[in-house]
């Protein structure tokens, strides 16, 4: 593929636009992708005509993270309030999800991923602090971060969903190395907190085949089963991960040596 190719295949690059939702479908897992910016109204999350449902999560789940301003989700009149890095979860089932932000000077920023489900784990809510933050990495290796993980096997539960983010320390730019595949789940990465005119030099492909795709904040990029996924900055950075596939074990991974890559 050449970079436009790639690009055109792979790259969310219009994610987010104030007061509107805007929604990615892909076969890769059958997920969807969405940013979510509401101002001075609220935003309603409809059936998009391609779901051939009745409304949005009628045979799905879905995973929010809040990367912007404070903001709240009404799920079937219940409210929840998300900080910035707060991750909700919305299980099958659930009908009327209305977003909203609490100024309109300095908006939510929602971020949404969604997977096929067959089976209703409830409606939960969960903070960075209580996603019991991991530090990993080093220094030397440039790779220094924290890992929050919100939805998986030990966390808030959903049917196939696996969803967290990662912060990178100042001076730190690489992501997700050693790199790695899973041929049994599809993923997705959304960059974000990359300051103005800094790039993200996002990795893919097929380990002997590795290709770039070169990407600013709030973007997203697919990463299908076959390919490995890491990236590095420009600058120190954060970046939701989010998957669904054949199961929900976090470590499953086949592991690579950087030495092995070309």
């Amino acid at each position: 593929m050449t970079t436009e190719e790639l690009r055109e295949a792979f790259l969310l690059d219009q994610l987010f636009e104030a007061g509107r939702i805007k929604l990615f479908y892909t076969h890769h897992d059958r997920l969807i992708v969405g940013g979510v910016i509401p101002v001075d109204e609220n935003i309603v999350l409809e059936a998009p005509e391609e779901l051939r449902a009745s409304f949005f999560l009628e045979r799905r789940e879905m995973g929010i993270i809040n990367i912007g301003g404070k903001g709240k989700i009404w799920a079937d009149g219940h409210c929840f309030v998300l900080d910035k890095l707060s991750c909700l979860y919305l299980g099958t089932g659930t009908k009327e999800v209305v977003f909203e932000s609490d100024s309109g000077t300095s908006p939510a920023r929602f971020y949404l991923l969604s997977a096929p489900a067959h089976h209703n784990y409830p409606n939960a809510i969960m903070t960075a602090n209580e996603a019991s933050p991991v530090d990993l990495g080093d220094a030397f290796t440039s790779n220094q971060r924290t890992v929050n993980k919100y939805i998986h096997l030990e966390g808030m539960r959903s049917c196939q969903l696996v969803m967290g983010l990662t912060v990178l320390a100042q001076g730190s730019v690489w992501n997700s190395v050693p790199p790695h595949t899973h041929t049994r789940r599809t993923e997705v990465y959304l960059y974000f907190d990359l300051p103005a005119g800094q790039r993200m030099f996002h990795f893919m492909g097929e380990p002997q085949a590795i290709k770039t795709i070169v990407m600013a904040a709030d973007e997203a990029v697919i990463s299908p089963p076959w390919s490995v996924h890491f990236g590095c900055g420009t600058a120190n950075y954060a970046f939701i991960w989010g998957m669904a596939g054949e199961n929900q074990v976090y470590t499953d991974m086949d592991a690579l040596s950087v030495a092995d890559l070309r």
